[in-house]
């Protein structure tokens, strides 16, 4: 499958545009993507039509041992990251173990890495899970997916694999009481024969009025940064998201812009 995957349970630090020096952890199957969404801008390219209903997930125990393999080298290195983030390839909430690793992960890094940040970055699909649910609010950033201001836009964007009720996610989202951060990716291209823009007016304007309910700790914007596994998507650029940011801040919301 075309796309960007990470072979190893534990990868980098990397430089990242939102989270600094960045550990990632990948709980998903270390040589296919494996989601909940199907997202048309997804650095891991699409999501199988067929991925197995047994993935080879790495095991908690697995886990453990190579993130704290690797916080001990960094120790040794003097090279502490900024924030051990869950990401990979899909949507890290589908391993069954997710709560315990948080846990294991939040006492690796309190015993390794104090300074650093709990980070994960997800696409909200599975909130609804009450085991997850509870294990999000213990990060330090949660970061949870947004992309869209409509049920519409939503769809074509985000593209699920399995049909999720719009409204319901906005519910979850709303219950963290604040305890979030949203992500929220800005594009324009086609797909299925519609055209997909969360930028016009409308559509920024139902964005924002969301967020007004959910009230997140911040809102990330950003562009594409990476090959896309649909061509014909446009890269916003920086005046226009910047001016998406603009209005989002008059809502009364707190904004940054990446480029």
């Amino acid at each position: 499958m075309p796309g960007f995957l990470f072979h190893d349970v534990i990868f980098g630090p990397v430089r990242s545009r939102r989270l600094g020096l960045s550990l990632g952890i990948n709980l998903l199957p270390l040589h296919s993507k494996y989601c909940s969404f199907n997202c048309i801008y997804c650095e891991c390219g699409w999501t199988s039509p067929d991925q197995s209903k047994h993935p080879e997930f790495p095991s908690r125990e697995e886990i453990s041992f190579f993130l704290a393999k690797r916080l001990q080298q960094l120790v040794l290195d003097n090279y502490i990251p900024d924030a051990l983030t869950y990401a990979g390839n899909g949507e890290p909430t589908l391993h069954p173990d997710f709560a315990g690793i948080v846990d294991d992960t939040i006492a690796l890094r309190d015993k390794y890495a104090p300074t650093a940040k709990v980070t994960i970055l997800s696409n909200s699909s599975m909130i609804h899970v009450p085991s997850v649910f509870k294990a999000l609010q213990k990060f330090d950033s949660n970061i949870l997916k947004l992309d869209a201001g409509s049920d519409r836009m939503f769809n074509l964007i985000n593209n699920p694999v399995e049909p999720v009720q719009f409204s319901a996610l906005i519910g979850n989202l709303k219950k963290f009481n604040g305890n979030l951060i949203i992500q929220s990716m800005f594009l324009r291209g086609n797909f299925k024969g519609e055209v997909v823009d969360n930028t016009t007016a409308a559509e920024v304007d139902a964005w924002i009025s969301l967020l007004q309910e959910i009230r997140p700790e911040m809102v990330m914007i950003y562009p594409i940064a990476r090959a896309t596994p649909l061509h014909n998507i446009e890269k916003i650029g920086p005046e226009e998201l910047e001016a998406i940011a603009a209005k989002a801040r008059k809502g009364g919301l707190k904004v940054q812009v990446y480029q």
